[in-house]
Formats: C-alpha cells, structure tokens, sequence
C-alpha cells in the first residue's frame, strides 16, 4: 500500500456527472436522510446531515438530543464518532465517484480524541479532499491500493473543539 503525503497536489481527477450527483444528493435534506435510513440506519436515528461538500472540503453535523445524549448530558462518542467518518467518507465517495474506474473504499484505520463536551450541535469539517481525490487517482493510474488519512474536527457553534478524528481510507481499482 502507499501511504500518501499529508497535503499532495489536487489529483486530476475532475467530477463528472455522477459525482455531482453524489454531491447534490448529499447535501439534499431529503436525499441525505433516504441514503442514511437505507445505508445507515443509526446515522439517520441520530440525525446526522452534511452542511457542505466540495472536492476540497465536507461538513457533517450531529444534533444534542434525545437521540445522541449519553448519561452525563453530552454528545455520546459514538454519535460524534458517525458524524466524524460520515464528514470523510462523503468526500472519499465524491473522490471515488469522479473516477474514470470502478473503486473500492474502506476503511483501515481511526484515531479519535474528545477535548471538551458537546452539549448543541456539532460539526465536523475534513480539510481532506485534496488527499482523497490523490489517492483515488493513484488507485486507477497503478492499479494497486492505496491508502489516505485525513483528519476532521467537531466544534460547536461557539467554536468550541469538542474532538478530533483521524481516517485512513484505503482505495483499489476493482477488476
């Protein structure tokens, strides 16, 4: 596997069509809650929802509720923990989708650490998509696998850093 640099140049890789429909259905309100309640169903409970996504940048978001509480009156990590990986992996599935290639994407790896209590709505923003798009277009240049980490971090509307994640997402050219 290749490990990519932390900030490589932005991949050829160009959004075609079918990325941007991946893109648009993210971002709708309607669409993103039919894609969670068939492909993640405890996303969709929790009430996670992308605010943003270019091939640059993805913010996903989690509510303080009912929903996602944990017993001392914060954001459960788990919660936060689905909206971290959903604020990456919308952004390695616009990479994935602007390939010319069929790729296959996974996740290998995750670091996670939590600073202050979510006590309202957090969001996660991953700076990463420079690094995705890069190691997608590796993936179909060689053929071979490839591997990106990229970090997201959930703040509150305060701008309070309530925690920080990294991602390693693995990439392959299937066939």
């Amino acid at each position: 596997m290749t490990e990519l640099a932390e900030k490589p140049p932005v991949a050829d890789l160009t959004p075609g069509a079918q990325a941007e429909t991946v893109r648009r259905r993210m971002l709708s309100p309607f669409w993103i809650r039919l894609f969670l309640l068939v492909k993640l169903p405890l996303g969709f409970m929790a009430g996670l929802r992308v605010r943003h996504l270019d091939r640059h940048r993805c913010q996903a978001s989690v509510p303080y509720g009912w929903r996602t509480q944990n017993p001392f009156r914060s954001t459960y990590f788990a919660a936060q923990a689905m909206a971290a990986e959903l604020s990456t992996g919308a952004l390695a599935m616009y990479a994935v989708k602007s390939a010319p290639a069929s790729i296959a994407m996974l996740i290998t790896g995750l670091e996670g650490g939590f600073g202050k209590k979510a006590t309202g709505l957090a969001t996660f923003t991953c700076d990463g998509g420079d690094a995705l798009f890069a190691a997608v277009a590796e993936a179909v240049r060689t053929g071979e696998s490839t591997t990106a980490t990229v970090e997201t971090v959930g703040t509150m509307a305060n701008g309070m850093e309530v925690a920080r994640f990294q991602f390693t997402w693995w990439f392959k050219r299937r066939g």
